[in-house]
């Protein structure tokens, strides 16, 4: 596996201000989206590379058939293509890669998680006209196509299999031991899909606590999204007091505590006595 290096601060900052910007624009492009998260990862991906993606994604919609008919031919039609003829699928190893949530990455190297193939599935077939979106079925994401009383699912990880009803319920019990509920099976916003993206990458970092720079830089991203969790904020002053910046994440969590108090002054006061610590370790 390539390793993978930050950009320096400069190109970080600018990364990051396109971001923000892409994620306030009417209607978010959600290739661009993870492409600059990408960009935040790797400091080998450029403009060119960034164009370079686009462009890949562009050609394997062109190869698909035109228009091939109502939703469960597209899904056939892109199973055909993508997880066929050009290889794109997972394994239970993409899931302890990072490059596996990086769509320059899991373009080149046709493996990665299921939100992203799924990513790669949504972006191809929207770009040959299909009526396709993203369900974010809980612990495993997929792809629909069709209006709900004609809704077709297929599991890009699993090379686009289409999903009859009760692969889509074991899905959810396996992962929640909790029935599905029809809720689910709903469009996934494109800025939900990227908040649960650098969620994924949180979890890979904080499995890895030599990477807690990742861990930053994906909360960082996710604090740039018009919706966010408000907890993102207390995640993030943790994470500068576990890299040694005790000054900033104790102001950053006496912030959050005022937040809190709100709500939940006992809790709020836990968060304060979080930020005396951080202080004490200054001395």
């Amino acid at each position: 596996m390539r390793p993978l290096h930050p950009p320096g601060p400069e190109r970080s900052a600018e990364w990051r201000r396109r971001f923000g910007d892409e994620a306030r624009a009417e209607r978010p492009d959600l290739s661009a989206l993870c492409l600059l998260v990408g960009a935040q990862a790797d400091g080998e991906l450029d403009e060119a590379g960034i164009d370079a993606a686009q462009i890949e994604l562009d050609r394997l919609a062109g190869e698909l058939p035109f228009r091939p008919g109502g939703p469960r031919s597209w899904a056939a039609a892109l199973a055909e293509h993508l997880g066929g003829r050009r290889g794109f699928r997972g394994t239970p190893g993409d899931y302890q890669r990072l490059d596996s949530s990086l769509l320059h990455e899991v373009l080149r190297r046709r493996r990665g998680l299921p939100i992203l193939l799924s990513v790669v599935w949504m972006e191809v077939a929207r770009r040959a006209g299909a009526p396709v979106y993203g369900v974010a079925l809980p612990g495993h994401f997929v792809v629909g196509f069709g209006p709900p009383e004609q809704q077709v699912l297929v599991d890009p990880f699993d090379g686009g299999r289409v999903l009859t009803g009760t692969d889509a319920e074991l899905l959810v019990a396996g992962a929640t031991g909790a029935p599905l509920d029809p809720s689910m099976l709903s469009p996934a916003d494109p800025l939900d899909v990227v908040l649960r993206i650098l969620n994924n990458i949180r979890a890979w970092a904080a499995a890895r606590p030599e990477r807690s720079d990742v861990a930053l830089w994906a909360v960082e991203l996710s604090l740039l999204l018009p919706s966010h969790p408000a907890r993102l904020r207390y995640d993030r002053a943790q994470l500068l007091v576990e890299r040694g910046d005790f000054l900033v994440g104790a102001t950053e969590l006496d912030a959050y505590a005022e937040v809190v108090a709100a709500v939940d002054e006992p809790a709020a006061d836990r968060v304060r006595r979080q930020a005396r610590a951080a202080r004490a370790m200054l001395n």
